[in-house]
């Protein structure tokens, strides 16, 4: 019964020419952008593959055509919210982010096939940069440094003695550290790995 209705509904926007309403066409363009093919919406909505092929064509000019083939499995706006997820701090990794999806698209994904996502979108895994802790007092304290020497010379500098250190770790590692990126994304907090010189592990001779 739903089927006969579906289809009458079709057969009178291919006839007739019915108007979609704003709901209809906007519900339309959304999933077209989430890369739902024009016979897959037909199917769901009932509008002509024609109708939402001039659709497409009038509002989303620049939209790459669906080659068919077995669905993406994941989603424009899927690949969008992995992005924010990660540009945000809230994970690091992909196997965190693949689990994020998981719970949002209730299908079964593979951590190797976020990670192809991610790269085909612009990102890449980057080693976390080593940096020492800074507590706002340290940061406050390293501007005043740097305004009060802006203007020192060359020649000034030489006249200061730089001492060198050796660092011995008793704890832990220097191992490296990934995490995800954008292209030409700056270096952001989340791409650093924090060091803390004194009771951290380590000792400086």
């Amino acid at each position: 019964m739903v089927e006969s209705h579906t289809n009458k509904t079709q057969h009178l926007l291919e006839l007739n020419m019915l108007p979609l309403s704003e709901a209809q066409r906007s519900h339309i363009l959304s999933l077209l952008t989430e890369g739902h093919s024009a016979h897959q919406i037909s199917s769901s909505t009932g509008v002509g593959v024609a109708t939402i092929t001039r659709l497409r064509i009038k509002h989303l000019p620049h939209l790459a055509k669906s080659t068919g083939g077995r669905p993406a499995k994941l989603s424009p706006t899927n690949i969008r919210h992995a992005q924010r997820l990660i540009t945000s701090g809230k994970v690091d990794n992909a196997v965190q982010v693949t689990k994020a999806l998981q719970d949002i698209t209730n299908l079964p994904l593979s951590a190797q096939t976020t990670r192809r996502y991610l790269k085909q979108n612009g990102m890449k895994a980057v080693v976390k940069q080593k940096r020492p802790r800074l507590l706002p007092h340290h940061k406050k304290a390293r501007l005043d440094f740097a305004i009060t020497h802006k203007d020192w010379t060359v020649e000034d500098w030489k006249k200061v003695v730089w001492s060198d250190e050796t660092k011995i770790n008793r704890l832990g590692s220097d191992g490296r550290k990934w995490v995800w990126k954008k292209a030409g994304e700056g270096l952001t907090d989340r791409q650093v790995e924090e060091t803390v010189k004194f009771g951290g592990g380590s000792i400086m001779v």
